[in-house]
């Protein structure tokens, strides 16, 4: 009887033995593959689409540079002009400068594509339900004080585009720009 019972409880170890193994080892895969596959097949599909930018470096992609020039871009003094891109999003400008208009940055693992041409802005705002946008970055907190346009999705995105874009017709802007002089 003591002899079934030893054989019961090696069983039962090994069995317990290898489902945690095979459970880290599909932890680590999943792992490997958020920080390196998944990043490496983006950069190349976005290359296949012809737009350009820095490699992928593991993990922190592009943030070191981007801090980088933020510190610069604070440290000297601003020039009285509306040309505020350096100043303000001074990683966003050096990667347009630098790749062009069609042209990509990494936040960690996730690529932030730009692009700049009229035609294929009008084809991304046309296919509203087949660019979505990454929800998983927001705070809640954030989403909850700035909720609009930009957070909004689907039909809701329409929705607000409607209301907004009369205020945005070329006449109306004169308007206002004759009014204010």
């Amino acid at each position: 009887m003591a002899y079934v019972l030893d054989m019961i409880s090696t069983w039962l170890i090994v069995v317990i033995v290898v489902l945690l193994s095979s459970s880290l080892l599909l932890l680590g895969w999943k792992l490997v593959d958020w920080i390196w596959f998944r990043p490496k097949k983006l950069e190349k599909l976005l290359r296949q689409q012809g737009f350009t930018g820095n490699s992928y470096r593991i993990l922190h992609g592009d943030l070191k540079e981007r801090a980088a020039m933020r510190d610069q871009a604070i440290s000297k003094p601003m020039n009285f002009s509306n040309y505020i891109a350096p100043r303000v999003i001074p990683s966003v400008h050096h990667t347009i400068q630098h790749y062009g208009k069609n042209s990509f940055m990494w936040i960690g693992p996730m690529p932030r594509v730009h692009i700049m041409d009229p035609e294929q802005l009008k084809t991304v705002f046309s296919l509203i339900n087949d660019y979505q946008k990454p929800t998983a970055s927001l705070n809640p907190l954030a989403k909850l004080l700035a909720d609009g346009l930009l957070n909004h999705e689907g039909q809701k995105w329409v929705k607000h585009r409607k209301i907004i874009n009369p205020a945005f017709h070329l006449e109306k802007l004169k308007i206002s720009t004759h009014k204010v002089k």
